[in-house]
């Protein structure tokens, strides 16, 4: 009973908080990318009345997002205007954000928060302290992304039930944090509340340090591999799979790692001591050893939520077992187009050592997923469905 009065207590005050919350705010946009694009739409959605301003040094972007009716007026870096804004989001890219932020600070008002999407919040907080906007800053980072960039690719789905961690300073108002965990839910997300430091080790070790690894990985195949490409030519299935990541903008993930390097460095030489580690263990053939290593991976593997909100999104795949005839493809195509199921990919699985299934499909949402499989055995095919999470 006690739990439950405590939840009703909290809807209580956030309902409460959402009545006081301005139908009118006004947000303003430095940069307006996948990201920023995304969650300019989903703001413009759950906030109607809202008024966006917008820099960006794109006219293209500006006239999609005016022509879309999520911009409202565009705005120079010393428009005066700035100090008008509820929230002021930068959406460039990390290594630019500081700048921009100092272009910006003079025009800032006395009640105007400025946040963050960048996925690295050190070197954004230096810049604040500098500035002396701690009393204006929350750090934000929403744990969503897509392969695609740009304003045109934006669309507010990418958002929903991804993580959106917050990292105030010490020195913001708590009323304000709320009030910004509130938006961001609205929108869709999972608001985190974070410490800017907790939130770039965390980042470090479940996204960045990834990154690394996968694309180690593939280095390794191209530098192993023999004249004739065997390596390449079998790469598919489970080292397809753990080395999606790679396919990401080799920009982005250069600034990230000079971004956050301290973390980085120290999760990676951890990493490479838990490689030495196992490499040992199977020079000197220790069964056990060789057995827990693997068995404390998969326990621990298989504890996580299925959940897409994590910074490396789920990939919503099924493989389907498909005769080897002409238009097998064709007519799987046809049966879920009929039902407008949108593809994102679909190709043949030669290398099924670690999976079932003759056809891979790949799909935008999880919606369609379930509905391709919905659809596929009703007519008879044969699906393993695919858990990336």
């Amino acid at each position: 009973m006690r739990l439950w009065y405590y939840i009703r207590v909290m809807i209580y005050e956030k309902h409460q908080r959402m009545k006081k919350m301005k139908a009118n705010l006004t947000f303003g946009f430095i940069g307006l990318g996948l990201i920023g694009g995304s969650i300019a739409k989903a703001l413009r959605k759950a906030y109607p009345k809202c008024r966006i301003l917008l820099f960006t040094r794109s006219e293209s972007t500006y006239a999609m997002a005016l022509g879309d009716g999520v911009a409202d007026e565009k705005l120079d870096l010393h428009d005066d205007r700035w100090a008008k804004c509820d929230y002021v989001f930068l959406c460039a890219p990390v290594e630019t954000n500081n700048a921009l932020l100092s272009d910006v600070a003079p025009q800032i008002g006395p009640d105007t928060i400025v946040t963050d999407v960048g996925s690295v919040k050190g070197p954004i907080l230096d810049e604040v302290i500098s500035l002396g906007l701690e009393e204006h800053f929350i750090g934000g980072h929403p744990m969503a992304g897509s392969e695609r960039y740009g304003y045109a690719n934006s669309n507010p789905v990418i958002l929903e039930n991804a993580y959106y961690i917050l990292a105030p300073t010490d020195k913001v108002s708590r009323a304000r944090v709320d009030e910004l965990r509130d938006i961001v839910e609205s929108i869709g997300t999972i608001p985190l509340i974070l410490d800017a430091g907790l939130h770039d080790y965390v980042t470090g070790a479940i996204s960045h340090l990834p990154h690394v690894i996968s694309a180690a990985l593939v280095n390794l195949v191209h530098d192993e591999d023999n004249a004739d490409g065997i390596m390449k030519l079998v790469a598919a299935g489970g080292f397809k799979d753990i080395t999606r990541i790679s396919s990401s903008s080799p920009d982005i993930w250069q600034q990230i790692c000079l971004t956050n390097k301290t973390n980085i460095l120290t999760l990676l030489d951890h990493y490479v001591s838990s490689l030495e580690t196992i490499r040992d263990e199977i020079s000197r053939t220790e069964e056990k050893r060789i057995h827990e290593f693997f068995e404390k991976a998969r326990a621990y593997r298989e504890s996580f939520t299925n959940s897409n909100a994590g910074p490396i999104k789920t990939e919503y795949v099924i493989t389907v077992d498909i005769a080897d005839k002409p238009g097998a493809i064709a007519t799987i195509a046809s049966i879920l187009s009929g039902e407008s199921i949108n593809i994102k990919n679909i190709g043949i699985n030669h290398n099924r050592e670690f999976q079932q299934g003759a056809l891979r499909i790949e799909f935008y949402r999880k919606e369609d997923t379930e509905a391709a499989i919905r659809v596929m055995t009703k007519h008879g095919y044969v699906i393993h469905s695919k858990d990336n999470t």
